[in-house]
């Protein structure tokens, strides 16, 4: 299993970027794919999710309204658009993989938020955004 993202960059304040997550070794169709950001002096923590097998998406509240997940599966990757940039989104943007099982308590899914499903994780894009 392996995940490579990339698309970080230097943008202003209200700009955009689109952060990429190809992963190879494996099929994303069983798969959840979380975007985890790491800002300075922060805890890692959850931005957005997608459940590549049932569809479901989930956005941190800080983000809605502002960044897209979505997924191609022919090019076994998942997307981050990003607009509406703050200083705030600042930090290290890593995406992570969760097989299917990993999320579900007997038949109940437990969203792709459920941060101990994930376990592989990329090496991180580093996207700052200047005020």
């Amino acid at each position: 299993v392996q995940l490579v993202e990339s698309g970080g960059g230097l943008v202003q304040t209200g700009g955009s970027l689109r952060l990429s997550c190809a992963a190879s070794g494996f099929s994303l169709d069983d798969y959840a794919i979380g975007w985890f950001r790491q800002a300075p002096g922060k805890e890692r923590e959850g931005i957005s999710c997608i459940s590549i097998y049932n569809g479901d998406t989930w956005y941190r509240d800080s983000v809605k309204g502002r960044f897209v997940i979505s997924s191609d599966g022919r090019q076994n990757t998942v997307y981050l658009q990003m607009n509406s940039l703050k200083p705030d989104d600042t930090g290290v943007y890593y995406c992570r993989a969760g097989a299917r099982p990993k999320f579900y308590s007997g038949s109940r899914h437990q969203g792709c938020d459920n941060g101990p499903s994930y376990d592989s994780s990329g090496q991180g894009t580093q996207v700052t955004v200047s005020s």
